[in-house]
């Protein structure tokens, strides 16, 4: 019969499996630990369900809202779109800058939607101030996991762990419990960067256009129905071009008219000018047809159209937590939900024209595609949701910024920050005060605030909770820390956090940073029991750990937004990485137990 402790652990390392794997998505697998804990009688249902009214789950989604708030007053994107000149006379300094921003903003607000306001700022930074975008899209990235460090608020992982310490009787973390350390990393970071990362990171020439970019000259074209049977007065649905040729039929022009992205039932007309998207060899064989639009009658190929008012190219990179995960573009609808043609899609080191309906999507994935110009605005809108699955890097995200609303939002998560730090309200409820004012003040409406929450963050919080109390109940977390500590435990605190710190960074490195939070942080409170110690600076060690992941591109959600808008390969994050993971592995050995009185 097989013991609590084994159920327990069998679980976990199934769960393992499904993060690294990514076969299903982390919320999914979050459910299915608390079912599985459930039916096999480690945890109650009481204890299953009971992660949904953490205070970690509640504070989390609480502060999805106010991040959510701030990032509505356009104030990100007006202080980022002030750095172009820095940039251009000063360019160490800026990046400097540019790294202390970024940290402070993802030190008070969810560090994802930061990043995803200040990559197609930064970008456009880089074409102004003449840098390769390569050069600053990872320093984004890292500086964002840096300023989460600083602050339980930071990130959700500061959030999970103070919320394991809380279900095992012990006093979570306030509002700046971790910020001894998480600053000394800060500063230690930025100067790294700034000062030594820029010559780890490559070089590589950007693109002068989208056309160029994704090699689009050889799969666009423009054909002229003729008088044939097989084209003339059919619909586009039941065209051969569609059916049998797989061509996306991208424009119509009649005379003077212009249909861009014309439905499927649209009727095909004698003389009628067609933008396809197709495999150069399947336009040619077209010949007995149609004839390809040139003045010496020869074949030509065209360019992408941009002329035109009534369309645009645009960029779309997939989000860590996108729907689009695992689907194809047919899957998602993506031409009917969202008004666009996709061109190409980039996937990782990779540029893909053919089959595109039929490619699985992975994190990182670019799509270019085109799109009427006048639902831009409806994409950007969608892009700025909590949950959205993209983020436009090629078209202005710019934001106008609201001097008063920016106050207002400001003094309000000020507000929840000092009714915290205090100790007059719980995290929980002072961000809950704070939702609540900015509602009735009008900055979000209530279904902006339910659209402004990671519900995926929110379900893996509350599996990962159920889990941290699963291995209690059963005692696997008193067994691995007894493994862990062993003769460790004999060489001093040091030798101890160094071990916590390399166990949880090296996991966190291959799969979500909130589950192995989940996974060590029962683990280093049982260390520190049998140890005899206060177990709060191994937790803080665990925090930092589980966040700082800078080797891989997959181990921290902003790694991988930017790892295709800024063309890296895998290699540019571990040559960077590696040494930066070493710097804050020695310095949080050497920190953590000077700044928690563990000598």
């Amino acid at each position: 019969m097989l013991t609590p402790a084994v159920i327990t652990l069998l679980v976990a390392l199934g769960a393992v499996v499904l993060f690294v794997t990514e076969w299903l998505t982390v919320d999914l697998v979050a459910m299915l630990i608390v079912v599985a804990l459930v039916v096999g009688g480690v945890i109650t249902p009481d204890e299953g369900l009971a992660g949904f009214s953490n205070d970690a789950t509640l504070t989390v989604a609480f502060m999805f809202v106010l991040s959510a708030a701030l990032l509505k007053t356009g104030a990100l994107q007006q202080v980022a779109g002030s750095m172009s000149a820095r940039f251009r006379s000063h360019p160490k300094r800026a990046l400097l800058l540019l790294i202390l921003v970024v940290a402070f903003s993802s030190a008070f607000i969810n560090n994802t939607p930061v990043v995803a306001v200040f990559i197609p700022v930064v970008i456009r930074i880089a074409a102004t101030a003449k840098i390769k975008p390569s050069k600053l899209l990872i320093p984004l990235s890292f500086a964002s996991i840096f300023g989460g460090l600083c602050t339980l608020i930071g990130t959700s992982t500061n959030i999970l762990v103070s919320g394991v310490a809380t279900t095992h009787g012990l006093a979570g973390f306030s509002m700046f419990t971790i910020t001894p350390i998480g600053l000394v990393l800060l500063a230690i970071g930025a100067v790294f960067l700034t000062y030594f990362g820029t010559r780890l990171l490559p070089d590589r020439d950007g693109d002068h256009s989208l056309e160029e970019k994704f090699a689009l000259h050889d799969y666009l074209a423009e054909i002229v129905i003729l008088d044939h049977p097989d084209l003339a007065g059919k619909r586009i649905m039941d065209s051969p071009l569609v059916r049998e040729l797989d061509m996306d039929i991208i424009e119509v022009r009649r005379e003077d008219q212009s249909f861009v992205l014309p439905a499927g039932d649209f009727q095909l007309a004698v003389g009628d000018t067609l933008k396809v998207r197709c495999d150069r060899k399947k336009i040619l064989n077209l010949k007995d047809w149609v004839r390809l639009v040139d003045n010496s009658g020869s074949v030509r190929v065209m360019g992408t159209g941009l002329e035109r008012d009534n369309s645009s190219l645009i960029e779309m990179v997939i989000t860590p937590d996108s729907e689009f995960i695992g689907k194809t573009l047919r899957e998602v609808d993506f031409r009917r939900s969202y008004r666009a043609v996709p061109l190409a899609i980039r996937q990782r080191e990779e540029t893909l024209h053919e089959q595109l309906y039929r490619l699985p999507l992975t994190p990182g994935d670019v799509i270019l595609a085109e799109v009427k110009s006048h639902y831009i605005k409806e994409l950007q809108h969608i892009e700025q949701q909590q949950d959205s699955p993209f983020i436009l890097l090629s078209t202005d995200t710019i934001t106008d910024f609201n001097r008063g609303r920016f106050y207002f939002v400001s003094a309000t998560i000020l507000a929840v920050i000092v009714i915290a730090t205090i100790g007059l309200l719980p995290i929980s409820i002072a961000a809950l005060l704070g939702v609540c004012a900015l509602v009735i003040g009008r900055t979000v409406t209530m279904s902006e605030a339910y659209e402004s929450i990671d519900w995926k963050i929110v379900f893996l919080l509350a599996g990962a909770l159920s889990l941290g109390r699963a291995m209690s109940n059963s005692g696997l977390d008193d067994d691995i820390a007894s493994l862990l500590t062993g003769t460790i435990s004999e060489l001093g605190p040091f030798a101890l956090i160094a071990t916590l710190y390399l166990t949880t960074n090296l996991l966190t490195e291959v799969m979500s940073n909130n589950a192995t939070a989940a996974l060590l942080a029962p683990v280093a409170i049982a260390a520190a029991e049998q140890v005899g110690i206060d177990p709060m600076p191994l937790l803080v060690t665990v925090a930092v750990a589980a966040s700082a992941c800078f080797m891989t591109p997959v181990g921290y959600q902003t790694n991988a937004m930017v790892y295709s808008a800024g063309r890296y390969k895998f290699l540019d994050f571990t040559r960077i990485g590696a040494p930066l993971s070493l710097i804050f592995w020695l310095v949080t050995t050497v920190g953590v137990p000077l700044l928690f009185g563990m000598v």
